[in-house]
């Protein structure tokens, strides 16, 4: 199902590439949300957040690509309008998840729930649109069924978080001094 021709590197250093993504974003969420809490402000807290968010990816997706561009001595011509154009709508999209996600937050969602069922979810979506792109270059005939086992598990583990997720602890009662002296009266 890749479209793009073969990388040049040798062996599975793609999967350690991989390997980086799954850990930063599964702390994302987490982080997120303690921004987002750690702002101070309930009402507007996320969207700060969110701001600080869109400054990181100009740092991390705008700088760093041009520093190495440059570094490589690449011109800045020869964007192709379809090249540029999916790429700016996967960012777009990308940006909207990040926004959805501190909606979640904003609207009481734990970190440890609402990134359960993105990233149960986000696996699910992206096999099927997968399956759609690429359905003209796949032998469905010859696709094992553990494949579609993987997105009927993955769409219940998400169900599974749903219904079994960790409430927060009961509120401790107010505890409540007594004058010296005084005797508590029991009903």
């Amino acid at each position: 199902m890749n479209s793009t021709p073969a990388a040049t590197t040798p062996g599975n250093t793609w999967f350690y590439f991989t390997l980086i993504t799954v850990f930063t974003w599964g702390i994302y969420g987490i982080l997120l949300h303690k921004g987002q809490v750690l702002m101070g402000d309930p009402v507007n807290g996320r969207y700060k957040a969110f701001l600080f968010v869109g400054i990181a990816y100009f740092l991390t997706a705008v700088l760093a690509p041009l520093v190495l561009l440059m570094a490589r001595g690449a011109a800045f011509s020869g964007y192709t309008t379809a090249g540029w154009s999916w790429s700016l709508i996967a960012g777009i999209l990308g940006a909207i998840g990040a926004f959805g996600t501190l909606l979640a937050f904003g609207a009481q969602g734990s970190p440890a729930v609402v990134m359960s069922i993105v990233f149960a979810g986000a696996p699910v979506v992206n096999a099927l649109v997968s399956l759609w792109l690429f359905r003209h270059q796949i032998d469905f005939s010859k696709v094992n069924p553990a494949f579609y086992l993987g997105i009927a598990l993955a769409v219940v583990g998400g169900g599974l978080v749903m219904k079994f997720k960790p409430n927060p602890a009961p509120a401790k009662p107010a505890s409540t001094v007594m004058a010296p002296g005084t005797t508590s009266a029991r009903v």
